[in-house]
């Protein structure tokens, strides 16, 4: 039996694995006089109803399938014994699913359901039928919507009762309501016109009102096809015995904080009362009390409020009583790692200690220390063999705005926060010793509609490379043979100072992130003022250091597609540009964009992959060579539960770098728009995730399906001719890849 032979059986070992559960007798556990629930079908005799629209409402559904194909759980479950006392038969049952057996009360329910949706949407005579089809043990259900005639409105009246509250709404412009003559009749529009009607009173100060007081009347028996909807707006009454009364507006007398766990609460006086947002003397407001609950639930010494109301019968005031609780302001963690860079088995430990509340304002400061150690093997001609580095990080967050030239309201907006960041890097390697100080001041807060914006006012990073070893920088950097522009580069001392603004939006079902910065403007027009000098490499210099200047963007889109319960499509887009000019003439390496790995085409390993159909060829510097300054990465993935944690997925990845300059030293790197797509590597595998529910653990193995670096055609089309050695990556990481 041949190698490529032996590959292509254990490919399919899943499969067949799949396809002999699928074999089992799924009516084995089905008593004798029921059946088993195969499918279920929705249709509609109207197009203006959608199918999709009804699912919610079936009170009964066939068993789930994985990946939307196999019924691998009925399947599990089928395979065990009838002995219910015996450990193998109780495991098979717990990790799949029983059978779901046809019941003719749900499936009329599920019709009753479906009747009252449609009639809520304005099919006031709407119906639903179902038909079973049988066959053999198992029996199909197609459900029939009927709408009917979908009626709209005819005439819209409002009856307020309460002359206090009409003249308010009246005074807002609040009367002017959404429903409309003309438009589709639904309960949903009804309901969302009593939330707005109560919205709009409760800011105004009625404590004590609530939607139950708006009721609504609607006769369709005058116009065929047409209702007359008519809002009745009823007086305040305080039970159903106490007499009816005219709604009271309120105003707060008075704002008292209470400690929960202490005897004064570890905050300034100032920061609770600038959090707050129910002032004495203003008339009530539910959304400042909404609004006083999302500014304490984001101070980080704040563990949570409640927010309560006394009410003063005789004079309308309402005194406001806030309680807070306070976490413990210092934390310590310890986490310990370990690591294998390619082969390379080492260990890490990070020790964080934090303080949230360290100015008693809620300022959360930390520090943290992290240590790494790894044994690098294969190195000829250096004398030390190990990785070792070392870390510190220390981060000041203020919950505000801390800028000059600002108004009150701005530097106290509770939805904002900055943060100074400072950290030192140390890394010793056989090959070199580098050192990175970084720091940066930015700014932080949220948006409307599920926005966050990032604001990164300055960003410094200097590179300092205080030691080469001289085989390397004989072997590397001085040959005037092997020299390559990008490799060199890297290994000397570098400024960076940058600015940055990234906008994000993450909501249920879709996500995106785009990112601009740009660096070293602000330095070469110094320069330029300054009529300074250039150094021998033609680069303006601050301390004898070339400063780098580019531009760089980046966009990335998610998108989440529910199929069913247990099935849902991630649809991915990323795409990523960066410009060196000016004082660079390669990005630095820091700002380079790299393919391959756990988040991006998962049949390479990390920088892997690219630029373009650059073929590495010396393993030793390939992780400088196969970066580039443009990235593009398309990703589907179908991801299904499995049972208990465990979920699975099927992916499909697509991508390259590219470089947008011509660098010798990565032929065929260069982007260019009529071979880009020649260019696009191709990948495809499986993947087992773990949810925990605080994170997710991920195993992705991934085959490669098209590489665009080849010198065969095998190599080129390896899907064809997968060979598990060459093709397969395997990747372990923590949360989803996109």
């Amino acid at each position: 039996m041949s190698r490529q032979s032996s590959i292509n059986k254990i490919l399919a070992l899943p499969f067949i694995a799949v396809l002999f559960m699928a074999s089992c007798s799924t009516t084995k556990f089905v008593p004798a006089d029921d059946y088993l629930l195969k499918a279920v079908k929705i249709e509609s005799e109207q197009s203006d109803v959608k199918a999709s629209a009804l699912m919610p409402y079936l009170q009964q559904r066939p068993n789930s399938k994985w990946f939307s194909l196999f019924k691998v759980p009925l399947s599990l479950y089928s395979m065990s014994g009838r002995d219910s006392t015996r450990w193998g038969n109780r495991f098979l049952r717990g990790l799949g699913e029983a059978p779901v057996i046809y019941d003719s009360l749900k499936a009329a329910a599920t019709c009753d359901y479906m009747a009252m949706y449609l009639q809520s949407e304005g099919y006031l005579h709407a119906k639903a039928s179902y038909t079973v089809k049988r066959k053999g043990r198992k029996v199909e259900v197609k459900y029939k919507a009927i709408p009917g005639i979908s009626y709209t409105i005819d005439s819209v009246n409002v009856v307020i009762e309460d002359d206090s509250v009409h003249n308010t709404l009246q005074n807002l412009g609040a009367l002017d309501m959404n429903l409309k003559r003309g438009m589709r009749f639904s309960i949903q529009a009804l309901d969302e016109e009593r939330k707005r009607i109560t919205n709009v009173l409760t800011k105004e100060g009625y404590y004590k009102f609530n939607k139950d007081f708006v009721k609504f009347e609607v006769d369709s028996t005058i116009n065929p096809g047409r209702v007359d909807v008519t809002m009745y707006l009823h007086k305040y009454k305080d039970s159903n015995n106490s007499p009816e009364t005219n709604h009271r507006k309120y105003f707060i007398n008075k704002v008292n904080f209470i400690s929960v766990n202490s005897e004064r609460i570890p905050l300034r006086p100032s920061v609770l009362q600038n959090n707050t947002t129910i002032k004495e003397g203003d008339k009530y407001s539910a959304d400042e009390v909404q609004n006083t609950y999302n500014n304490f639930s984001r101070l980080n010494a704040v563990r949570f409020t409640n927010i309560h109301f006394e009410e003063n019968e005789k004079d309308g005031l309402l005194d406001c009583g806030i309680k807070v609780s306070t976490r413990k302001p210092n934390t310590i963690s310890f986490q310990p790692e370990g690591t294998n860079t390619e082969g390379d088995f080492g260990a890490a430990a990070t020790l964080t200690y934090s303080n949230n509340n360290i100015f008693r304002g809620s300022e959360l400061f930390s520090v943290q220390f992290r240590g790494a150690y790894e044994a690098i093997k294969g190195l000829d001609g250096y004398q030390n063999q190990n990785y070792i580095e070392y870390n510190v990080e220390t981060r000041l967050a203020f919950p505000r705005i801390i800028a000059p030239f600002l108004s009150q309201s701005v530097r106290y907006d509770n939805s904002a926060k900055s943060e100074l960041m400072f950290s030192y890097n140390m890394q010793n390697r056989p090959e070199f010793h580098r050192r990175v100080l970084t720091s940066a001041w930015r700014y932080y807060w949220k948006g409307l509609r599920g926005l966050s914006y990032r604001f990164d006012l300055i960003d410094i990073n200097f590179v300092h490379m205080p030691w080469i070893s001289s085989t390397f920088k004989s072997n590397y950097l001085d040959d005037t043979t092997y020299r390559n522009a990008i490799l060199k580069y890297n290994y000397e001392d570098l400024f960076i100072l940058k600015s940055g603004v990234s906008i994000s939006y993450n909501s249920k079902n879709q996500a995106f992130r785009t990112n601009l910065e740009v660096g070293g403007n602000v330095l070469n027009a110094i320069s330029h003022l300054t009529k300074a000098k250039k150094n021998f490499d033609g680069q303006y210099t601050l301390f004898k250091i070339a400063y780098a200047q580019y531009v760089k963007g980046d966009f990335d889109y998610t998108r989440l597609l529910q199929l069913d319960v247990k099935n849902q499509l991630a649809l991915h887009f990323g795409l990523g540009i960066a410009y060196p000019y000016s004082n660079s003439n390669i990005l630095p390496f820091e700002k380079r964009y790299f393919s391959g790995g756990a988040n991006s085409v998962r049949g390479w390993n990390v920088r892997e992959l690219g630029p373009g159909k650059f073929r590495g060829s010396d393993g030793k510097i390939d992780f400088i060579n196969q970066t580039g300054d443009m990235k593009f990465d398309m990703n589907v993935e179908l991801r299904t539960a499995l049972f208990w944690k465990f979920n699975g997925a099927f992916f499909i990845d697509a991508g390259n770098i590219w470089t947008l300059k011509n660098y010798k030293d990565q032929p065929g790197g260069q982007f260019k728009f009529d071979t880009f797509l020649k260019q696009l590597a191709v990948a495809y595998g499986l993947g087992l995730r773990v949810n925990f529910d605080y994170f997710i653990v991920r195993l992705d193995c991934g085959m490669k399906a098209v590489n665009p670096a080849y010198t065969t055609s095998t190599e080129h089309y390896p899907i064809a001719n997968p060979i598990l050695g060459r093709d397969l990556s395997v990747h372990f990481a923590v949360g989803m890849p996109f």
